[in-house]
């Protein structure tokens, strides 16, 4: 009769040693940003769907059918940066449940230069929302409480050179205010992965209507928040929401904004959550 090995564990005694399997690919799982892992999780779909067409094995998968899917991806029109995505995505996949990686044969790599060769890397250049483009953005702002609202999230994401995901995971509790400004903790951000946090000084800045710290204030004591999300939804209304505002929602209003002054002419208008804050670029409180 077949027995499952089990394995000591000093905290709760015996333990399946398939649990712990499954837990180590749970960490595995958090290793990386919530974000991240959903886009694996969509590449990895899209790679078993084709095999599956093609009645290939998707895991383990072979060299000849990640080679086979790389050209597919190329001669369907697929951005150079979507395929490498996805190569990462399956030779992850495979990692995480035990099996050598495709992706990391001779082969492959010699058809993904070929590939990047062929079809290039495109770079999409970015102008920075400087601190008149804030300024010209906040005058846009309505004045009632969703317009405060998207005055301090502009303000503070600016002044901390915050990305979407950083900014929309702050708590009231996160920040503390001083005789000198404000200080918010990051209790986690994309780039700290090991969950150490750290904390962002935002000092007050030299005019009342760009002011941060006052800015952010004033929406805490018009919205009654004491406590939970530092930013909330806000209907039509003008009644506060209970549940955070998400990223998305955060790219939708910096975008808005931007366009009101033309900056989606310039290729300004998209927003990134690469850790450089909520503008395309570079995005600090010089002088706001």
């Amino acid at each position: 009769m077949a027995h499952s090995v089990k394995i000591a564990d000093t905290a709760s005694g015996v333990v399946p040693a398939k649990q712990l399997a499954a837990h180590a690919h749970e960490y595995i799982q958090h290793s990386k940003a919530r974000n991240t892992v959903k886009a694996y999780q969509s590449d990895w779909r899209a790679f078993a769907a084709w095999c599956a067409l093609q009645d290939l094995s998707a895991l383990p998968a072979n060299e000849d059918t990640v080679t086979l899917y790389l050209v597919h991806m190329a001669e369907n029109g697929h951005k150079t940066s979507t395929i490498g995505r996805r190569m990462i995505s399956i030779g992850l996949a495979h990692k995480s449940r035990g099996y050598t990686s495709p992706t990391a044969s001779e082969t492959v790599k010699a058809v993904w230069r070929g590939i990047r060769n062929t079809h290039g890397v495109a770079v999409s250049p970015k102008t920075p929302i400087l601190v008149e483009d804030l300024r010209r953005m906040l005058l846009q702002a309505p004045p009632h409480l969703l317009g405060l609202r998207d005055r301090a999230l502009l303000l503070i994401g600016f002044a901390g050179a915050f990305c979407r995901s950083e900014l929309v995971s702050l708590d009231v509790e996160d920040a503390t205010f001083t005789r000198e400004g404000l200080t918010l903790t990051l209790r986690r951000s994309k780039t700290d992965q090991e969950g150490a946090g750290r904390k962002v000084g935002i000092p007050y800045g030299s005019h009342i209507e760009t002011c941060p710290v006052r800015t952010l204030e004033d929406w805490l004591q018009a919205a009654g928040l004491d406590s939970g999300p530092l930013f909330h939804r806000v209907d039509k209304a003008g009644k506060v929401g209970g549940e955070r505002l998400s990223d998305k929602t955060v790219a939708r209003v910096v975008k808005k904004y931007a366009e009101g002054i033309g900056l989606n002419e310039r290729g300004s208008g998209d927003v990134r959550g690469d850790g450089r804050g909520l503008g395309t670029g570079d995005y600090g409180a010089n002088g706001a």
